[in-house]
């Protein structure tokens, strides 16, 4: 599959030749982000770190809450990769300054050593300088200490001529079972499959600023289909990851949801159709995934109203769980129907105020009801969210950055600090 890149120098998007010359100015990184990040994880490289003339950290600490992103670019000491895991970045890559010592430090599972080569040989100093070490033995060196490797063709990179097939090859065969990711020249979709048929990503940067691949197009590269029809079953879910139905996308339909980031499909009998165009039950494109066949897409969005022609939130009746609590919380909100508690809570900041410190007291209790009281607590904490203007996708987003985090504050009751 592709893996986007942004490759940031004084804040703002840019796209070099063989990370020297300047060739494309693509603005703003969040811009960038929002749009690249609907086909999973992108590769964020400060080429200014990367180089030793400052950095963009403030700005790459953002995008980390933005979306799932490999953080690169002059990460040198094990602090800054885990600082940087502890950001929220989804993955770290270490370059130059990678040896047995420093990665011995960083988690495993988060770690990709970035090796930058030409024509065979370990670059260093922001590409400006060769190394005297192979490329295939580097990779043998840091196969067991890293989840994952980026291997940049300098010579071919941003020169859209076309990667270097064989020696990709290569790479996989002696990482295995350490995943590869190839950069470098990368320009075409058959390129993309072929190195997907190889078992490595494609990180492709200056094809898609300057137009030359789709996103679309670049996305669906590795795809198949057994149907004559070419179609592919989507399975269609919330931000929550509950399914809201099938559907079925082609390049065509997979091409209009990415550049207009709504839910568009492909009908079987009536072509191409945007979700909610006429119900109003529209939906916005989060993000679009490929399953481990490549023969079927998984749609993750944010559904307004229902999802199913029967008036029903799911094709198979209505949802339960927290997201349905959320979303019957904001519409008693927006429809205030005389005599709810929910508006009174609403209207009444300190009631709602001392109900929440209520259940805490009783959950507390050494004979309290655990689960009874903890729906008590949720119900409040949410009606609290809901005033506030918070959604419980924020709330989980910030459950996930925290997940994130390689480091631990103490478990310590503040009245014990």
């Amino acid at each position: 599959m592709i893996v986007p890149s942004i490759d940031i120098v004084a804040g703002t998007t840019v796209q070099l030749i063989g990370g020297e010359r300047q060739v494309i100015d693509a603005g703003d990184p969040m811009d960038a982000l929002v749009r690249l990040s609907m086909v999973g994880e992108v590769a964020v490289v400060d080429i200014d770190a990367a180089r030793g003339e400052g950095d963009n950290k403030e700005l790459i600490r953002k995008m980390c809450e933005i979306a799932p992103i490999r953080v690169g670019g002059g990460v040198r000491t094990a602090d800054q990769a885990i600082e940087w895991l502890d950001a929220g970045a989804a993955r770290v890559i270490v370059g130059t300054a990678a040896d047995e010592a420093l990665l011995s430090r960083i988690p495993k599972e988060r770690l990709i050593v970035a090796l930058d080569a030409r024509h065979g040989e370990v670059l260093t100093h922001g590409w400006r300088r060769g190394s005297g070490r192979s490329l295939l033995d580097s990779v043998r060196r840091f196969r067991d200490l890293c989840s994952g490797f980026l291997v940049t063709f300098v010579e071919r990179e941003g020169r859209m001529q076309g990667t270097d097939l064989d020696m990709a090859r290569r790479v996989v065969e002696e990482s295995e079972p350490t995943s590869v990711t190839i950069a470098g020249g990368i320009s075409t979709p058959d390129e993309i499959a072929e190195l997907d048929a190889l078992g490595a990503d494609a990180q492709v940067g200056m094809a898609l600023y300057t137009g030359r691949l789709g996103l679309a197009e670049a996305f669906a590269a590795p795809l198949r289909s057994e149907r004559a029809d070419g179609l592919w079953p989507t399975v269609v879910v919330d931000e929550r990851g509950v399914a809201l139905g099938l559907a079925w996308s082609s390049r065509e339909s997979l091409d209009r949801a990415l550049e207009t980031g709504r839910g568009v499909y492909q009908s079987r009998s009536r072509g191409t159709w945007v979700k909610g165009e006429t119900s109003g039950a529209t939906q916005e494109l989060v993000r679009v995934e490929a399953d481990c066949d490549r023969d079927a897409l998984r749609f993750t969005v944010r559904q307004k109203g229902v999802f199913c022609h029967q008036g029903t939130r799911t094709c198979w009746g209505d949802d339960v769980g927290l997201g349905r609590l959320d979303r019957r919380l904001r519409e008693v909100e927006s429809s205030r129907p005389e005599g709810s508690n929910t508006v009174r809570l609403l209207d009444s900041p300190g009631l709602l105020d001392a109900k929440l410190r209520e259940e805490v007291a009783e959950l507390t209790a050494p004979d309290a009801d655990v689960a009874g009281e903890a729906a008590d607590l949720i119900y409040f904490t949410l009606v609290k969210s809901v005033a506030a203007g918070i959604t419980l996708e924020q709330v989980e987003q910030i459950l996930a950055l925290r997940e994130r985090r390689v480091s631990r504050r103490p478990m310590i009751a503040k009245e014990d600090e």
